[in-house]
C-alpha cells in the first residue's frame, strides 16, 4: 500500500506550502513511504484528487485544496484531519497502516487492549 499525498508544487499560498511540507516531513521522518502527486504539474492528478475526495470532506464552495492524503485509492483526509491524528498519536490508523512496534501509537494501542 502506498500513501499518496496530493500537493501543488506551484501554490501561491504560504499556508498550503507549509501544510504540504509538514505532512511530507512527518512521513519522511517516520520512514513512512509515500508518493508525491503534484496537481499543479499533472492535470490527471488534479482531476483524480478532485473526483475522489468524498462529498462530506469537500469545502462548501470551490474545490478541495492540497494537501489531500490517500492510501492507494482510500481517502484518509486533509491537513486538518492529519494534524488531529498526529496530535492524538494516531497517524498510522489515520493512514490505514499498522503502527510499528515501539511507536507511541503502538504503545497506546497495547495499553488500551490491556484494559
Amino acid at each position: 500500500m502506498v500513501i499518496k499525498v496530493y500537493i501543488a508544487s506551484s501554490s501561491g499560498s504560504t499556508s498550503i506550502k507549509k501544510q504540504q511540507q509538514d505532512v511530507m516531513g512527518f512521513l519522511a521522518a517516520n520512514k513512512i513511504e509515500f508518493e508525491e502527486c503534484d496537481i499543479a504539474a499533472n492535470e490527471d492528478n488534479r482531476k483524480w484528487m478532485r473526483e475522489n475526495v468524498p462529498e462530506e470532506s469537500r469545502p462548501t464552495t470551490g474545490n478541495p485544496l492540497p494537501p489531500q492524503i490517500f492510501n492507494e485509492t482510500r481517502y484518509c483526509g486533509n491537513y486538518e484531519a492529519f494534524f488531529d491524528a498526529r496530535e492524538e498519536n494516531a497517524v498510522y490508523a489515520f493512514l490505514g497502516l499498522t503502527a510499528p512496534p515501539g511507536s507511541k501509537e503502538a504503545e497506546a494501542l497495547a495499553k488500551k487492549a490491556q484494559q
